[in-house]
C-alpha cells in the first residue's frame, strides 16, 4: 500500500536509495559522492513509500507548476514486485487531486529502467522548448552536482 513517509522512515530510506543507486554500476554509470536526495528532504508530506517497513519511495516536488518526481528507488530486493509502479500510479493520483496539469522527471534516456520504464508507464519525453525556466534551472542544476554521467532527458505525463 502507497502512503506518505512518517517522519521517522526517512533515516532508513536511505539504504533503499543507495542500494537502487548501486544498480547503475552495471551500466556504467557511478554517482558523484555526496548526500542522498532522501537526506536532503526537509518536508516527509513529500515522500510517498510503499512497505513496512518501507521497499520504495517517491519524492515529489513542484516544478514549473507540475508535480517533479524527483526520485523514484525501490530496494533492488523488492524489484519487480510493482513497487516502483503502484509508486507512479500514486504520484500521479496526487497530481491530479493537487490540479497539477501534469508529472515531471528528468532520467537517464538508455538504462532499461529509467526512461524506457517510464515511457511504458505513461511518460514521453519532453522537448527542451517546452521545459519552463525552473526545469531549465534544475536541468542545470544536476548537471552542475555531475549527475550528467550519461545521457539523460526530461520526460513529462
Amino acid at each position: 500500500m502507497v502512503r506518505w513517509a512518517d517522519p521517522d522512515e526517512l533515516p532508513g530510506l536511505i539504504s533503499v536509495e543507495l542500494a537502487a543507486d548501486k544498480l547503475f554500476e552495471q551500466v556504467g554509470i557511478v554517482f558523484p559522492p555526496g548526500t542522498t536526495m532522501v537526506e536532503e528532504v526537509d518536508d516527509p508530506a513529500s515522500v510517498l513509500v510503499e512497505g513496512d517497513p518501507p521497499a520504495g519511495f517517491a519524492l515529489i516536488g513542484h516544478v514549473d507548476g507540475n508535480l517533479h518526481l524527483d526520485q523514484l528507488a525501490v530496494h533492488p530486493d523488492n524489484m519487480r514486485q510493482g513497487i516502483g509502479g503502484r509508486l507512479v500510479e500514486a504520484v500521479a493520483d496526487h497530481a491530479r487531486a493537487v490540479g497539477a496539469p501534469a508529472v515531471t522527471l528528468t532520467t537517464f534516456r538508455d538504462v532499461p529502467w529509467n526512461a524506457p520504464w517510464y515511457e511504458r508507464h505513461g511518460f514521453a519525453v519532453m522537448p527542451e522548448t517546452e521545459w519552463g525556466p525552473e526545469l531549465r534551472r534544475l536541468v542545470e542544476h544536476e548537471r552542475e552536482l555531475g549527475i550528467e554521467v550519461a545521457p539523460r532527458v526530461v520526460m513529462r505525463r
